[in-house]
């Protein structure tokens, strides 16, 4: 089964969507991976899901990434008497460390280590901002504010710092029983949630030693501070819309989802573009036209890929979510204003040999209209660099490792097939023939530009291009 497009879509599973004819309907309208949200659900539902995800890549010979997303740190008020409450515009209100029900002049905050960033002036927001505090004073225990946002305040809501750095590891407890979990279970990514600083990564990235590429969600301010350094440890990026909405003003959202997509593209790192894309359709059959114009844009901008959140993981229409996503970057994808878009932002290759062949086989493709670029990689290193190029022509990623074939699931324009290492340049270029025939990715008389590198199986070394003719069959 060959996708139509280039973009790729992430959905993610839920009680909508957790039984095998619902999860065959979601790949067969479009769905390329899917991500198995850890803020929800118990170790027993992911493992029933990821079951049914590996028997259908069976079933249909596709392979099929699953991410794995990480909860993190979750802060929150405490208990309010009698469950809620209301509070005034600017009047005054502590939040401290006391075990004792909220009311309309204070409420217990059980996150000592917040408090330790607190400064006059910082700014609290509640309930993904429709509280919102200034701090006056605060202490080792306490921090004194005024209303600046008031309205009903009610149990154990979230609490939001944007302009502070908080001195909170982005694995909790939790997150590292479910990362065990979920790399035992076989997951290709780990998605981390609460991203603030380079060393996030770097922790998660040695507890999971390469058993999983590693995502980085970008929700926070203080991660953008220090995004490029982010960018250069992380192996993809996520681009968590829904949260840098609340702890942002929202008009900064569409500018700095451009910017990290065009980062990421110059990186030749994946990046998934998230939350709220098709939120009506929780709901509703169709999207609003807004909705529409938000996921083009995201493919307009070459993301790797969109992803749906609440529409397929407990909405009433997971399928036909996915279907109008699919249809939609279909769409824009036949657009020249797209290709032109994608022609007038190529990144500048490094100054490597596997960037040089790269670059080349694009433009070589490109000259002789050839049916695909076919890149053999072991590591997937030499496809996302072909998948940077953001070419014209299909590419068909040829790798011995499953696991491989799966991360590279989620990159823009990637087919990948399992198959044997080539033994010479007459097998590299036989096999790979046979594989675009059977793929029907080209037909006999078509070329192929395929490269690959020289000694055959060595990670990361792109040294070859060939131009290939498809023999009849």
């Amino acid at each position: 089964m060959r996708r139509q497009r280039n973009t790729k879509i992430l959905a993610t599973l839920g009680p909508a969507s957790s039984e095998p004819p619902v999860i065959r309907a979601l790949f067969d309208a479009g769905a390329d991976a899917f991500r198995l949200n850890f803020s929800h659900g118990s170790h027993s539902d992911h493992r029933a899901r990821l079951k049914i995800i590996r028997a259908l890549e069976q079933e249909t010979g596709r392979p099929i990434s699953v991410v794995a997303d990480l909860q993190g740190p979750k802060i929150r008020i405490g208990e309010i008497a009698n469950g809620e409450t209301m509070i005034e515009d600017g009047k005054a209100f502590r939040l401290d460390l006391e075990d004792l029900p909220g009311c309309d002049t204070r409420a217990p905050l059980p996150h000592p280590e917040v408090f330790e960033a607190l400064r006059a002036g910082t700014e609290l927001l509640i309930d993904d901002g429709r509280v919102r505090l200034a701090v006056e004073t605060a202490g080792a225990d306490f921090a004194d504010c005024r209303i600046v946002t008031g309205g009903r305040l009610s149990n154990r809501k979230g609490v939001n710092v944007p302009n502070a750095v908080l001195p909170v590891a982005a694995l909790t407890d939790k997150d590292r029983t479910d990362l065990r979990f979920a790399l035992d279970a076989g997951v290709d990514w780990i998605a981390m949630s609460f991203i603030q600083r380079p060393d996030d990564i770097a922790e998660a990235k040695k507890l999971i030693a390469g058993q999983a590429g590693v995502i980085a969600k970008i929700e926070k301010p203080a991660a953008i501070d220090r995004i490029d350094e982010i960018v250069d440890l992380t192996d993809a990026l996520m681009v968590a819309r829904g949260d840098l909405g609340v702890e942002l003003p929202v008009e900064e959202v569409p500018g700095l989802q451009k910017r990290l997509v065009q980062l990421s593209r110059q990186a030749g790192k994946p990046v998934i573009v998230a939350t709220q894309m098709l939120e009506s359709m929780v709901a509703a059959p169709v999207p609003t036209r807004a909705e529409v114009s938000d996921v083009a844009t995201a493919v307009y901008d070459g993301a790797d890929a969109v992803m749906l959140s609440a529409e397929t993981a407990a909405g009433e229409h997971p399928v036909e979510a996915v279907t109008v996503m699919n249809r939609v970057a279909e769409r824009v994808e036949t657009d020249p204003l797209y290709r032109g878009i994608m022609d007038a932002e190529h990144a500048d290759p490094e100054a490597t040999a596997a960037d040089a062949i790269t670059a080349a086989a694009r433009q070589v493709a490109e000259t002789i209209s050839a049916a695909a670029i076919v890149t053999y990689t072991t590591s997937g290193s030499t496809a996302l660099r072909a998948a940077r190029e953001r070419p014209t022509s299909p590419i068909l990623v040829l790798t011995p490792r499953m696991g491989t074939a799966r991360r590279l699931a989620i990159g823009w324009g990637l087919h990948c097939v399992e198959t044997e290492d080539a033994n010479d340049f007459a097998d590299m270029i036989d096999r790979a023939c046979g594989v675009a025939r059977d793929e029907n990715i080209a037909a006999p008389g078509q070329r192929l530009v395929v490269t690959a590198g020289v000694p055959f199986g060595t990670p990361g070394a792109t040294n070859v291009l060939r131009i290939a003719w498809v023999p009849a069959g």
